[in-house]
């Protein structure tokens, strides 16, 4: 069985201005580039990840994330729910709604692309690029929140999965007092699945069982990681998500559900407990995607999580 490791972290703080990426960068298999509104990973001519940033209304994110076999396991913005958006993370912050598209949202706005390039790392070879947006809440232009979201994809297909990491940094604009991060119980980073995925997977947890039922079929349940298989157009994959142990509130609050539609985010329990981000001490997340083709058991997941761990934790020579 082969499978895709995507490593996704998420960290705040504004980024300094840099100069216009190059348009495209390579290093063995692996080439980054901007096409139009997307940045591409591609290993030779198999693509692995799109991420969309421009001509998007609210919010940049993943918009295919691809099986080592081709399968695009994502969904964007069903007719059920416009505003869910394939791998997407999402909050509200100072009140603000950044996850709903209704009722004046806030949006993120793409402010520039930087550090589109390929090297090693580890002696495996990667992909990066970094991007800056400012969080705006919608009654004015008013900055509530900077990030400085950073995608590196790892070629380790030799021996090992593909790996990616996305990281990123949140921080108070200068001159604000505070940011409070709040939300629904499912708000975080979120992966809609496509349609043939809905209800009739399986989710899988590291203790096998689900944790508090908050309403229907969904759940809450604190662990490191969590993962879904279901059958993608005839084929049968796996997704697992992880969370870092330097996460705040380790470990992550995972909300799944399937009745109506497949559904899976790491949460921070902000819902009931909101968190506040103050000036100087930027908010550090890092999750992980795994995705497998076919069904991997917990054992497999595991031994992936803990492989992600290693690869995963930032190195001064990337």
């Amino acid at each position: 069985m082969r499978n895709i490791l995507v490593v996704i972290g998420i960290v705040g703080a504004a980024l300094t201005a840099a100069g216009a990426p190059p348009p495209e960068s390579s290093v063995d298999t692996l080439t980054v580039v901007q096409e139009g509104n997307s940045v591409w990973v591609r290993q030779g001519e198999r693509v692995l990840l799109r991420y969309r940033f421009g001509e998007v209304p609210y919010k940049p994110y993943v918009e295919e994330l691809y099986t080592p076999d081709g399968i695009d396991i994502l969904r964007d913005s069903p007719s059920d729910h416009k505003h869910h958006h394939a791998l997407m993370y999402a909050i509200k912050v100072d009140g603000a709604n950044f996850w709903e598209e209704h009722n004046a949202p806030g949006r993120q706005a793409h402010r520039g692309l930087s550090n589109l390039k390929t090297g090693r790392v580890k002696d495996t070879p990667y992909a990066r690029f970094t991007e800056r947006l400012d969080w705006i809440g919608p009654e004015s232009d008013k900055v509530l929140l900077q990030e400085q979201r950073t995608v590196t994809v790892f070629d380790t297909s030799a021996t090992e999965p593909a790996l990616i990491t996305w990281e990123s940094r949140f921080e108070v604009p200068a001159g604000k007092e505070k940011a409070v991060l709040g939300g629904s119980h499912y708000h975080g980073l979120g992966m809609r699945f496509v349609k043939s995925m809905d209800t009739v997977g399986t989710f899988i947890t590291p203790t096998g069982e689900l944790g508090e039922l908050v309403k229907g079929d969904e759940h809450l349940t604190p662990a490191p990681w969590c993962a879904y298989t279901a059958p993608a157009n005839g084929n049968m994959v796996t997704a697992a998500m992880f969370d870092s142990p330097g996460n705040v509130r380790h470990p992550a609050l995972w909300f799944t559900m399937k009745e109506h539609f497949a559904y899976l985010s790491a949460t921070l329990d902000l819902w009931r407990n909101p968190l506040e981000v103050m000036p100087g001490k930027p908010l550090v997340l890092r999750y992980g995607v795994a995705l497998w083709d076919g069904t991997a058991d917990k054992e497999q997941i595991e031994v992936t999580y803990q492989r992600w761990l290693k690869l995963a934790a930032p190195s001064k020579n990337q």
